[in-house]
């Protein structure tokens, strides 16, 4: 998960095995992964209540704000692979054209790598990077979705186009789902977590074709 970092003493996050890095715009790389804005925590929750039995990597990229290069976001995507992370989750984007060619570079890599790439593709009518390049899992909010489910559109028979998902995290006791955080954040992890259980079922999925196969024959 490449975001804001996880704190390991959330609830939400539990016992789940987490370990994690920092990756600095100074090509610094520490062992710094803890959440300073919740953003990042979040998200990891949302993943984990869908794949609760993951091995969690925390890639902390932002520090008080969510804001960051493309150049580290690149970076990112390239150590996660390099760790043996089987599934990049990006609850972020860049609609800079300007970062296509490095981070579709990075992405390249990563599934060379035998990783599935997940991130925003869409969201209020902004095509977001790297979701819009090819070889990522692209998701779209659908606030349709029930929050125990997405769908897949595809383009062709091995292409997968867009994954549409709900944008609510696990609800909270006590609080208003209208209350409760959303948005493409929250879509894309828990597309990621879905992928993730996918893949304790079937570890030879290493490519976006393989999964649309597998998507399509699950439908």
């Amino acid at each position: 998960m490449i975001d804001s970092g996880v704190h390991p003493a959330n609830p939400h996050v539990g016992c789940a095995s987490v370990t994690g890095v920092r990756i600095g715009a100074d090509d610094e790389i520490d062992d710094d992964f803890v959440d300073r804005i919740g953003h990042g925590t979040a998200v990891a929750a949302a993943i984990l209540e869908k794949a609760p039995g993951i091995e969690l990597i925390a890639v902390r990229v932002f520090d008080r704000t969510l804001a960051t290069s493309g150049e580290v976001l690149a970076r990112a995507i390239t150590w996660a692979a390099e760790h043996g992370a089987r599934v990049i989750n990006l609850s972020l984007g860049t609609s800079n054209p300007a970062r296509a060619a490095r981070l579709g570079a990075a992405v390249d890599d990563a599934v060379a790598a035998g990783a599935i790439v997940v991130s925003a593709r869409e969201s209020g009518g902004v095509q977001w990077l790297p979701g819009s390049l090819p070889n990522v899992v692209g998701v779209t909010l659908d606030p349709s979705c029930d929050r125990n489910e997405i769908v897949a559109t595809f383009e062709d028979a091995a292409r997968l186009l867009d994954v549409a998902a709900s944008g609510y995290p696990r609800p909270i006791p006590g609080v208003p789902v209208e209350r409760n955080l959303s948005g493409i954040s929250f879509a894309v992890a828990n597309v990621t977590g879905f992928v993730a259980r996918l893949l304790e079922h079937d570890e030879r999925l290493t490519v976006v074709s393989d999964l649309a196969r597998t998507l399509r024959a699950t439908a």
